[in-house]
């Protein structure tokens, strides 16, 4: 192999964030997980896809350890991120977590004021004074498109928010911490059709800083926003493409089945 070869080779490894290796999941005697293999790239949005119990959102959950607080939960294979294994017994969870951003289905805004739900997260994991936490809510309401909305009501409840406004902050605390991946778990689905469409705007934005997984029953969605999509069925990872092939050259007839609503 050349020199050149080896670069290319180097730069096609960088680009991958995430690596799923034979990732097996068991909830007691039920296996949610079967032997999933899968490569996430560096700032892009990925979508899961599949219908309901497939697994999907038991995958996501698996690239933090959220799984972890589930009694009976035992998993096999491997989750590589940044070159570590994540589900090894030594793994530093508070430190993943802190890597690895969660933003949740209905928006959860803590009930505290708009300023402290930024700063939530920085007081645990970082040791700042005053000026440095007003810089860093700022800069956090700032990135998710909330701050000219927001900058004279930081000290009101968050609970008085818009859904919108709401899910907006969930995705501003996760991103106060500075995380390198985002994970979306149908962050839309409680959302209006325009409140849809302007997170879908802020996660096309937020893809320049971050790897963005998303879990979406919207297929529309997925197709929209994404640039690989996985299409899970009963615990499997069916197939994993780009995008624009799965939704217009699926490989595999039970992707082709889903995608043109003959079930799910």
């Amino acid at each position: 192999m050349t020199i050149l070869e080896e670069d290319l080779v180097k730069l096609a490894m960088s680009e991958i964030k995430i690596k799923v290796k034979n990732l097996n999941l068991w909830y007691g005697n039920f296996q949610a997980l079967i032997n999933i293999n899968a490569q996430i790239k560096e700032r892009q949005i990925t979508a899961i896809i599949g219908p309901s119990g497939c697994g999907k959102s038991t995958l996501l959950r698996t690239f933090n350890r959220m799984n972890d607080v589930i009694e009976g939960v035992k998993v096999t294979g491997e989750v590589i991120i940044d070159n570590e294994n994540i589900l090894d017994k030594t793994t530093d969870v508070v430190m993943l977590r802190k890597k690895v951003g969660m933003v949740f289905q209905r928006p959860n805004p803590f009930p505290l004021t708009i300023y402290e739900n930024i700063a939530f997260g920085l007081k645990i994991h970082n040791n700042l004074k005053k000026p440095q936490l007003d810089d860093m809510v700022e800069k956090s309401l700032k990135e998710v498109g909330l701050w000219d909305e927001l900058k004279d009501k930081l000290n009101k409840s968050a609970l008085l928010l818009s859904l919108e406004q709401k899910q907006r902050l969930c995705i501003a605390r996760a991103v106060a911490i500075k995380p390198t991946i985002l994970l979306m778990d149908e962050p839309c689905s409680n959302l209006d059709p325009q409140a849809t469409l302007r997170i879908e705007e802020l996660m096309h934005q937020l893809k320049s800083n971050y790897t963005i997984v998303i879990v979406t029953h919207n297929m529309q969605q997925a197709a929209r926003i994404s640039d690989e999509t996985g299409f899970m069925l009963l615990g499997e990872l069916i197939e994993f493409e780009k995008t624009q092939d799965i939704f217009t050259n699926p490989k595999d007839k039970r992707t082709e089945d889903y995608i043109t609503g003959r079930y799910g």
